[in-house]
């Protein structure tokens, strides 16, 4: 296991600066999520690690060590991609023991090396097969394997998930978790799914145009969101946001810009509740029932709205609603800078 640090980490290609001197410090053991948009340079920082991106400018240690200069095999990491990259011709017992190709061991301890993580991921009735035998998630699976049998200092997911379909990805998700729990390996992890950072990470790293805006655990996050865009990225349905001013002890919507942009999510904003924190009205544009609860679309003015009500509320478009959240769910920025305002 290993401390990862970034030091004023830059990326550029000619004149394109795609990573703007970022710092960071993964712990030994932790598990982190790098979140952001696509062209975020969530990618770019972890090819960098690998040591698949030569680094412009900045530091990176991996267990202490500098490792700018070291190609990838000399850094004690192990790489799980998107495609799985396994091997087709080769059988999954094969797959994972190519994690092994270079080490020292004997015949029998890489043969129990293989067995052990295809015990540990569910595949020993497994190994005897091909890849175009097996699902998107076993071959995934498989993929890990070849990373565990290392036995490396940090893992690094580049977007694992990304081809399999929802219900796979969930279960993937609970599994990676597991493994980590089980290993305590530090890994660090590329996502765009917003979801797979807040169920698996130990601490979230939010980023955008190549900056880091916030890096904090999951709930921190969710609970007190740093920046706007951070509000909006992290959570489901996304957060909504609008220009508010003060007005009889609530925040109702501001004429014109607004001294205040307030933000309430979805589930803190009840229609029909008695809320003394953001008050808001207007015409319902449609409805989605979800089972525990209904989530009404509406227009207050001319902002669209997200807010929740009851399993079995129903409402027609059109029709005029009344929602509103308490006092310490909503979450204030300031206009021209989109930086979050602490409370007082």
């Amino acid at each position: 296991m290993a401390q990862i640090e970034l030091r004023k980490l830059v990326k550029s290609y000619g004149r394109n600066t795609v990573i703007h001197g970022i710092d960071l410090d993964i712990a030994d053991g932790e598990f982190v999520v790098f979140v952001g948009p696509s062209g975020c340079g969530k990618s770019t920082t972890l090819r960098m690690l690998a040591g698949l991106d030569e680094v412009t400018s900045g530091e990176i240690r991996i267990g202490g060590r500098v490792v700018n200069e070291l190609d990838p095999k000399a850094r004690d990491i192990a790489m799980v991609f998107q495609n799985y990259a396994i091997y087709p011709h080769l059988t999954v017992r094969q797959n994972i023991a190519f994690g092994l190709y270079t080490a020292r061991l004997s015949k029998a301890e890489k043969r129990k090396q293989v067995e052990d993580a295809a015990a540990i991921l569910g595949l020993t009735p497994l190994l005897d097969r091909r890849p175009s035998a097996l699902s998107g998630g076993q071959r995934q699976r498989v993929a890990i394997g070849r990373a565990m049998v290392r036995s490396p200092a940090a893992f690094l997911f580049d977007e694992p998930l990304s081809n399999l379909d929802a219900q796979l990805r969930a279960q993937m998700r609970i599994e990676i978790k597991a493994l980590h729990a089980r290993l305590g390996t530090t890994i660090a992890y590329v996502t765009h799914d917003q979801v797979e950072a807040m169920t698996m990470a130990d601490r979230i790293v939010v980023m955008k145009d190549g900056r880091i805006l916030q890096a904090a655990t999951p709930m921190e996050i969710y609970d007190h969101p740093g920046d706007v865009f951070t509000a909006r990225f992290i959570g489901t349905p996304s957060m909504n946001i609008l220009a508010a001013q003060a007005e009889g002890g609530a925040y109702v919507p501001a004429q014109g810009a607004g001294r205040v942009l307030a933000g309430v999510r979805p589930h803190d904003l009840i229609v029909g509740g008695d809320g003394t924190g953001l008050r808001l009205e207007g015409q319902v544009t449609a409805m989605e029932p979800l089972g525990p609860e209904t989530l009404v679309h509406f227009m207050a003015g001319p902002v669209p709205v997200t807010a929740s009500a009851g399993a079995h509320d129903r409402f027609e478009a059109g029709q005029t609603v009344r929602a509103a959240a308490p006092v310490d769910k909503v979450h204030l920025f300031d206009p021209a800078t989109e930086l979050a305002i602490p409370r007082g």
